[in-house]
């Protein structure tokens, strides 16, 4: 551990009540590399995911936060600041025209020290329990980086924590681990040069299918950041991402 606020949130402050409130369990923990950079790229179900991996990891994590919650007001956004700066999170701010860019470079930094950085592919939580499309932002990071992507899926997470509580639930929640994926060899073998644009987008769809496997959970092949705005507007699902 190198933040002594990381080690006490996950040892006794948070972790402790999370792992007998929702006993988690992890699967594949082997495939997380001991020492060295790495990306980890995670289904994304529930707040609370940037919670239960960590606690189970056996290295530190650290993840792109909402720029929001660096900057909230009031009694919880001086919480939310203090809590996100603590633990050393990389803000974001989603909306920026440069926000990938953004994502890519706090990456590079975290990677160049050896250490793991954490994504979540989908680009926001899935507003029903599938899989949804993945940007390529982890795959631009994952080739220019060189480092290995580590594919993760979180089960259960939606139950122990649904979408609009901060409370968990008391839920059972899984994590099945995959091996880890060469992206800049897997792109290479399809006779792709892994330094080129059309490098991320294959790259992206296969970790995506390895993910979909993990999780046994059906395939969108939309954001799901295209599908809550639809919903949000009140127009239902878009046509063929309906949940059958």
């Amino acid at each position: 551990m190198t933040n002594k606020w990381y080690w006490a949130f996950k040892n006794i402050f948070i972790g402790p009540f999370l792992r007998v409130w929702n006993r988690p369990e992890i699967e594949g923990v082997e495939h997380i590399p001991a020492e060295g950079a790495a990306i980890v790229a995670s289904t994304h179900q529930a707040v609370m995911d940037s919670f239960f991996f960590p606690l189970m990891s056996p290295r530190q994590v650290t993840f792109p936060a909402k720029s929001e919650y660096f900057t909230g007001t009031g009694v919880v956004g001086a919480v939310q600041r203090w809590f996100f700066h603590a633990l050393a999170q990389v803000p974001v701010d989603r909306q920026a025209a440069d926000a990938g860019m953004a994502t890519q470079n706090a990456a590079m930094e975290i990677l160049d020290r050896g250490e793991v950085f954490a994504i979540y592919p989908e680009g926001t939580r899935s507003p029903d329990g599938r899989i949804y499309k993945g940007k390529t932002g982890m795959a631009r990071i994952a080739l220019a980086a060189d480092v290995p992507i580590i594919p993760v899926a979180m089960i259960g997470s939606r139950d122990a924590n649904p979408i609009g509580t901060w409370i968990p639930r008391p839920r059972k929640v899984r994590m099945k681990v995959g091996e880890a994926i060469d992206g800049r060899a897997y792109v290479t073998s399809l006779g792709i040069d892994p330094d080129s644009r059309d490098a991320a987008r294959p790259l992206t769809d296969y970790v995506m299918a390895v993910l979909t496997d993990l999780a046994d959970q059906p395939y969108v092949d939309v954001y799901a950041a295209e599908v809550k705005a639809s919903l949000a507007a009140g127009n239902g699902y878009p046509h063929g991402t309906e949940p059958s």
